[in-house]
């Protein structure tokens, strides 16, 4: 273990983007565990009020980001160690904010509503990347050939991630940055009934073409929506409060 740890993340650089990634996960858990006791009114665990005011720890995910972001500029030319350290802040710093990731999306406190799996499935994207990156795989790096110029390549991928993406697809985008065959399936295969690239080019206009997008949905997708909220809420606690977004655009 120890030679795979020094041939592998120490003697290639990666000391303190494993550093991050450590320090994401475990922050994240951390953090979840904690919120959980707080709702549960656990011993002395509570929420952070000044006066009336909820002090969310987003606010403190900015802070140390931001220190940790800085102290990366500062010692970036010095030993990895100090490098590492810093990483290991920014990544602390990121696992407060993408816990929050809904709260600053919708500008409202839907923690613990549906809207909130938001803040759950960005973690979850966080960290999938950053091991990604951690093996060793870059994003729009492969070996193209010779045949046609790498620029010209890069940017058909990208366009694939868009269409990908616009079609509801995020985790076959975010991984076919990695793995570009995976953006040609994903771009060709039909969108989600849900994703804006059936609201633009499906509904009033392919009723088809809906049907088949919500069949398909229904029959393959759910399962594995139900299978990761499952997942999640064992991980993060169940978001099962009523959605206070969807209440007050009703009034």
């Amino acid at each position: 273990m120890g030679n795979w740890f020094q041939q592998s993340i120490i003697a290639t650089g990666r000391l303190p983007l494993f550093c991050f990634f450590v320090a994401l996960i475990v922050a994240f858990i951390a953090t979840r565990i904690h919120v959980r006791l707080i709702r549960a009114k656990v011993g002395w665990f509570r929420n952070l009020n000044v006066g009336e005011m909820h002090i969310h720890h987003v606010v403190f995910g900015v802070v140390l980001m931001l220190v940790g972001g800085v102290a990366g500029l500062v010692v970036s030319g010095a030993s990895q160690e100090g490098y590492a350290v810093a990483a290991s802040i920014f990544g602390v710093g990121s696992a407060l904010v993408l816990d929050e990731f809904a709260l600053i999306l919708h500008l409202h406190d839907v923690y613990w509503e549906e809207e909130g799996r938001t803040s759950v499935d960005a973690v979850f994207i966080a960290v999938a990347v950053t091991g990604l990156l951690l093996i060793g795989l870059r994003p729009l790096t492969e070996d193209y050939g010779i045949l046609v110029s790498p620029a010209v390549l890069i940017v058909a991928n990208l366009v694939l991630a868009v269409v990908t993406l616009l079609k509801g697809k995020i985790w076959t985008g975010m991984a076919g940055l990695f793995l570009p065959v995976l953006l040609v399936v994903g771009a060709v295969r039909l969108a989600r009934p849900g994703s804006p690239w059936a609201h633009w080019f499906f509904a009033g206009r392919s009723r088809r073409r809906m049907a088949r997008a919500i069949h398909r949905e229904e029959r393959w997708r759910r399962p594995v929506i139900r299978a990761k909220i499952a997942f999640q809420e064992f991980l993060s606690g169940r978001h099962d409060l009523p959605s206070s977004r969807r209440a007050r655009r009703h009034i």
